[in-house]
């Protein structure tokens, strides 16, 4: 499969919590990252979606918000994923930034390059990738 996202998490399906309009479906990598999606009721049918089913979870790079240092607030997003920056590709006007998550699995945001340095972003820095469920797409196989 070729995507443009560069967010492709693999893994099977272990919570799933239906609801009358939207549901809540956990996805968990092989190294136990877990990424959370809002789907509609009727992905969940048209995808087959059950507890044990292998899925991806998608997430384009510029949906994920990068936090660093200890939070004065508490956010909605779903999903807020602690790791350490192990790469960047820095530009003119945007960075590439990677995040190890504790399971192996790599994130990647795109943020400005201003944000980069604000937030003081360097390789082995501790930060959380947030963002919401309903930014998540999910996907079968056929």
């Amino acid at each position: 499969m070729a995507i443009s996202a560069r967010n492709v998490f693999t893994g099977k399906v272990t919570s799933l919590k239906e609801g009358p309009i939207n549901a809540e479906v956990e996805i968990t990598t092989p190294g136990g990252d877990k990424i959370v999606a809002m789907v509609t009721d009727n992905s969940i049918k048209s995808l087959g979606l059950a507890v044990g089913k292998e899925a991806v979870a998608v997430v384009k790079a510029p949906w994920v918000t990068l936090l660093t240092g200890t939070p004065t607030y508490r956010f909605s997003a779903r999903n807020q994923l602690s790791g350490s920056v192990c790469g960047m590709v820095k530009g003119a006007v945007n960075c590439q930034v990677n995040v190890a998550l504790p399971g192996g699995t790599i994130v990647t945001a795109v943020v400005t390059a201003g944000a980069a340095a604000d937030l003081g972003l360097a390789e082995g820095s501790s930060v959380v990738a947030l963002f919401k469920a309903s930014q998540v797409l999910l996907g079968v196989p056929v």
